[in-house]
């Protein structure tokens, strides 16, 4: 189990859209591996639920709380 797992599908994703928000004043979390992974398992539960990560709308549809597409 990925050590990121343990913790609540919200958290990660405040989390990620935080650090992803620091984009462009904090250049170098491009390179951070943190951001890397958590992106990586945010994208595997997203596709889970439905989501098509290849679009935006729906990607950041689902950040933010969006519905399960999976759910209907």
């Amino acid at each position: 189990m990925n050590e990121l797992e343990r913790y609540p599908l919200s958290e990660l994703k405040l989390v990620y859209r935080l650090l992803h928000s620091q984009l462009s004043q904090q250049p170098e979390l491009m390179d951070s591996d943190l951001l890397q992974d958590l992106q990586t398992l945010l994208q595997k539960r997203a596709r889970q639920d439905g989501v098509d990560v290849s679009l935006h709308a729906q990607w950041a549809a689902w950040l933010n709380g969006g519905a399960n597409l999976n759910a209907v």
